[in-house]
């Protein structure tokens, strides 16, 4: 049986997953546990950490799988429980104190807040990731969601619990400390 459930489509396996067959949960499994893996460490910087928060991120799937309703692709889905467990776990190791909306003004030209296309561009990225690890953790973790996991502003907002406005200043200044370091690279 384990081997045609290699090639089923992961909707008819998350149907066996619902009714608690653990060989298609160890299918689905086997798919995104490396991707979700590496989502978890690129936020938590932690290898056992990562390890935890990715097992159990996959048991909270499991048990809240009637809640999943197919608008987004299961990874999607399963990767937004990741990044929201990881990003507790990372809050919870480092004691972080969120920062008010109200100690954050408003960025005054977002256009020019940052790397362009051409910059980037010329930044190889094993570099740029390496960069990106000296920033402070918040502009770290809130530039991997935006660049490296693709979350939109909107979606950020949601992850992190903070403002429209606060998102965009956060990314604006995270942004600006990754420019400024890259330069400083690069001389």
């Amino acid at each position: 049986m384990f081997l045609t459930l290699t090639k089923q489509n992961i909707e008819s396996l998350l149907v066996l997953c619902q009714d608690g067959n653990q060989l298609a949960q160890l299918e689905v499994y086997n798919r995104y546990q490396r991707a979700m893996y590496n989502t978890a460490l690129r936020i938590v910087k932690d290898i056992a950490e990562a390890e935890d928060v990715m097992q159990e991120s996959f048991l909270t799937a499991f048990q809240k799988l009637d809640t999943y309703k197919g608008e987004a692709s299961f990874g999607a889905w399963l990767k937004r429980i990741v990044v929201n467990n990881s990003i507790a776990q990372f809050r919870k190791a480092q004691r972080i104190s969120t920062v008010s909306d109200e100690n954050i003004p408003l960025a005054a030209d977002e256009a020019n807040d940052g790397l362009d296309a051409e910059d980037y561009a010329q930044v190889q990225v094993s570099q740029l990731m390496e960069t990106m690890n000296e920033l402070h953790h918040s502009y770290r973790q809130i530039l991997s969601l935006h660049f490296v996991e693709g979350f939109d502003y909107e979606e950020i907002c949601q992850i992190m619990d903070i403002s429209y406005a606060n998102c965009r200043t956060m990314i604006s200044r995270a942004k600006e400390s990754l420019r400024k370091k890259l330069i400083i690279h690069h001389e």
